[in-house]
């Protein structure tokens, strides 16, 4: 490892402790390089603004920093174990290409405003494609219910038959919970939008720096003004990320256990897609929904993130070495979202429904609360109602069960499932 941008004369650097405290930044690091290099390129040209880098320097560090973006995106420059950090990997490349200049680049600010903004970036940046594609799983969703509006299956309580339902509730379910998910990231993603660069160690630093400026440029609406507020957002932030994540895996926790469950032979209401199953290594007979199964898994992973951040929280004011450790169940966490959202659509438009298995399910006793309700509407109280339907089950034989799905007009259910509202929310969501 090279020296670190601490280092002093004199001063002894355990290579073995250095690695420990090290720790998994090199890798980590490579995930928030680019918006580690966008938040210094701001950050130059607010220097220049206050007079404190000169025009000149400021050109030179732009195109520098530039040109290593490029080479970072080419793969021409790869972060390794030769750094302590990220931030020390674009202050070395800066001095080798521009000698003195690039030794100027960390006026003003510290590490721990380096790392804040770049994390601020990487997570608005992450939870903008978690949106994105809480969104296709949503409009995929509606479409299939948009299809199969009246196509009758059961509705489950207990895991019991308890009333017909349609593909089209079950469907639209999923298009609102979507929606309501990348409502979710929308607001997080409002919350996260303020710069925290210019705080430095959350002090301050003896200079007028345009710290307005800056965030403008980054794209960020406001500042978190206060530098001690602003560096205590450190891991806060981070598990608001995570947390709205989890709520996306959960919807797709509960459409997995759905698609599990009514792929089995028992149930047989739904085929799989052929590239979301997978064959017994002993058993020729086997289709085993593994995608599916893994996505019901996913979640776990993000919970678990969660709760490794919480252990960090438990900080006084100031900046903690400890903080170091938030990098870690962040970046997988999200990864492991994205990744999983991602493959929901297909695997949502690869569906086959079998209407025939799904409508034998549906037995005339499952309209007994149909009955109930018109008894009640005519007149009865709903309790003794409720004594005279379940007293004669029998009577419901002769009833068609796909009778429930035209006579449900309440708003939202089966004859009046409102899905062009649905979609109207995802759409806004969209951008």
């Amino acid at each position: 490892m090279s020296k670190p941008l601490w280092h002093a004369e004199g001063r002894d650097v355990d290579e073995r402790a250095m690695r420990f405290m090290a720790g998994e930044d090199a890798r980590l690091d490579a995930e928030l390089l680019p918006f580690d290099i966008i938040a210094t390129r701001a950050h130059v040209r607010g220097l220049g603004r206050i007079g404190a880098l000169a025009g000149e320097d400021v050109d030179k560090l732009v195109r520098a920093l530039d040109e290593i973006a490029r080479d970072v995106e080419s793969g021409g420059l790869v972060m390794s174990g030769t750094f302590e950090d990220g931030h020390s990997a674009i202050e070395a490349w800066l001095t080798d290409r521009l000698g003195e200049a690039g030794k100027r680049v960390h006026l003003g600010r510290s590490r721990n405003d380096q790392v804040l903004i770049a994390t601020r970036l990487y997570c608005l940046d992450r939870i903008g494609r978690l949106r994105a594609a809480a969104v296709e799983s949503g409009r995929a969703a509606l479409r299939r219910a948009r299809e199969n509006e009246h196509t009758l299956m059961p509705g489950f309580t207990h895991l019991q038959r308890a009333v017909p339902s349609s593909v089209g509730l079950w469907m639209g379910s999923f298009a609102e919970s979507f929606a309501d998910d990348a409502e979710l990231l929308a607001l997080t993603a409002s919350w996260m939008d303020a710069s925290p660069l210019g705080v430095a160690a959350g002090y301050g630093v003896n200079l007028p720096l345009d710290r307005d400026g800056v965030a403008y440029e980054l794209g960020l609406v406001r500042l978190h003004v206060n530098p001690m507020h602003a560096q205590a957002t450190r891991g806060k932030l981070e598990h608001q990320a995570l947390a709205s994540a989890w709520q996306v895996m959960q919807t797709v926790r509960r459409l997995s256990w759905d698609l599990v469950l009514f792929a089995t032979a028992e149930f047989g209401f739904v085929t799989l897609p052929d590239g979301a199953t997978t064959g017994s290594s002993i058993m020729p007979n086997k289709r085993n929904p593994d995608l599916a199964e893994l996505l019901r898994a996913a979640p776990s992973v993000v919970g678990g993130c969660m709760a490794e951040l919480q252990q960090l929280l438990s900080l006084p004011s100031g900046y903690h070495r400890d903080l170091q450790g938030a990098k870690p169940p962040l970046i997988r966490g999200l990864r492991v979202a994205i990744d999983a959202v991602g493959l929901v659509p297909w695997l949502i438009d690869g569906l086959a429904f079998d209407a025939e298995r799904m409508r034998g399910a549906c037995d005339p006793a499952m309209l007994a609360t149909d009955r109930a309700v018109e008894l009640a509407a005519g007149g009865v109280a709903f309790r003794d109602a409720y004594k005279q339907v379940a007293e004669s089950l029998g009577e419901l034989a002769d009833r068609d069960p796909a009778e429930s799905l035209r006579a449900r007009v309440s708003p939202g259910a089966t004859a009046d499932l409102r899905l062009d509202e649905i979609g109207a929310r995802l759409d806004s969501f969209a951008g």
